[in-house]
């Protein structure tokens, strides 16, 4: 019931109720049960590990909301799984990947840009008064802190709230369009990833650039695969946790010292420290895998690094409320259009320059999902294949103030016709 707080508050408890879900999901997908295995056949197992939980918070049995697990998630486990996930990470085989991914990184922006004007204006021809308001509490303005988060991040949004002073309680409605509609997607993508080969052969797309390297990294696991021991674990655990501090403590440094000096890079996100913890990490992990640390990935080290994205990937989901989509309906029909928009743009590009739905799915989670879930979405096609989506999303960061003031623009000329 609105206005009641959730049945579990303590975050120990969400938190042993989040790992109970990802057991029982796991375990019932190696089952050898035949039920099961045509469930699983059907059903991703990342898109229950990111759905069970969105369906505890929308029961009010757990909060996203009130609850601290994701920003540890995000803060902590997500920078430790990008050291684990690049110190093995063939360099040279991404760069041959080529320019198609880059291209559909900038086609999704594109499509976000160009998706929020033509989504208000499609609603608001039938429904006049999301063009109306006044001041702050004008649609638009609230709109354009959406563009923000879609485009770049966190800090992007804010951004977007300062330059164009969205109303506090309008600004709350879009963080639930924002939130709702964005991790619909998301859902969409890891269930397409599971088996792309549908639509890699609709768009008659080359695949043999990202297989060539998942081959690559699985023979070189192959060579260097050991049972690990005590001493191997804590050392992964100790070099994926030992950069995240590294990480923070640059971070804590550099974001506010930029902030103070250097106002003019705040467009770049610069004096974000989420960036710069996620730069940094994922910097140090490419600077070990030249290292003889890479071949720590035969102890198991991206396996460490997986548990922790699946963690997050729960955390993600249960900031999910399913029943959020009846408080504000029109808002809501405008975020889906938007969406829309943006993915028709992405196809279609895709379609011209035949792009794998690799690239699709990665690129427009870049944009949309940022750092924090482009490499799940990634990873679900391949788990060495993570690195990718961080890289691109960083990109995300540096062009996303830009991108959403252009299409906050927009959609003001749009609300003024």
């Amino acid at each position: 019931m609105e206005g009641q707080g959730p049945l579990i508050t303590n975050d120990a408890i969400v938190f042993g109720i989040l790992l109970a879900i990802l057991a029982l999901v796991f375990s019932t997908a190696a089952s050898n049960n035949r039920i099961l295995q045509k469930f699983y056949r059907v059903v991703p197992t990342v898109l229950l590990c990111y759905f069970i939980p969105a369906v505890f918070n929308s029961l009010g049995i757990i909060s996203g909301e009130d609850s601290n697990l994701y920003f540890v998630a995000s803060r902590y486990l997500l920078p430790a799984s990008l050291v684990l996930f690049t110190l093995s990470i063939d360099l040279k085989g991404i760069l041959k990947l080529g320019p198609k991914a880059l291209t559909m990184f900038l086609a999704g922006t594109l499509g976000i840009m160009l998706g929020g004007p033509l989504a208000l204006l499609t609603v608001g021809t039938f429904f006049p008064e999301v063009l109306g308001g006044e001041g702050p509490m004008e649609i638009w303005r609230g709109l354009a802190t959406i563009a923000g988060s879609w485009i770049g991040g966190g800090a992007n949004q804010t951004a977007m709230l300062e330059v164009f002073g969205a109303d506090s309680d309008l600004f709350a409605q879009m963080i639930a369009v924002d939130v709702l509609v964005a991790n619909l997607w998301m859902a969409f993508l890891l269930y397409w990833a599971a088996k792309p080969e549908k639509i890699d052969n609709f768009f008659k797309a080359d695949t043999s650039a990202i297989y060539e390297l998942r081959d690559k990294i699985a023979d070189f696991r192959s060579k260097i695969m050991r049972i690990p021991t005590l001493s191997d674990s804590m050392v992964i655990l100790g070099v994926a946790f030992g950069i995240t501090g590294v990480s923070h403590l640059l971070a804590d440094n550099l974001a506010p010292y930029i902030g103070e000096n250097y106002p003019q890079l705040k467009d770049y996100s610069l004096d974000s420290t989420f960036f710069w913890i996620v730069v940094v990490a994922t910097t140090a992990g490419l600077a070990l895998s030249f290292t003889r640390a890479r071949n720590l990935e035969g102890a198991g080290a991206s396996r460490f690094g997986s548990v922790f994205l699946y963690i997050l990937v729960a955390t993600i989901g249960m900031q999910m409320d399913l029943g959020a989509v009846l408080d504000n309906p029109i808002l809501f029909v405008i975020g889906i259009l938007w969406m829309f928009f943006h993915i028709l743009i992405m196809l279609l590009v895709a379609w011209l320059i035949k792009a794998p739905f690799f690239y699709v799915a990665v690129g427009s989670q870049a944009n949309v999902g940022g750092a924090a879930s482009a490499p799940i979405v990634a990873g679900a096609f391949d788990a060495s294949l993570a690195p990718v989506g961080v890289l691109l999303a960083v990109l995300g960061y540096a062009v996303g103030t830009y991108g959403a003031y252009l299409c906050g623009l927009m959609m003001q000329a749009v609300s003024g016709m």
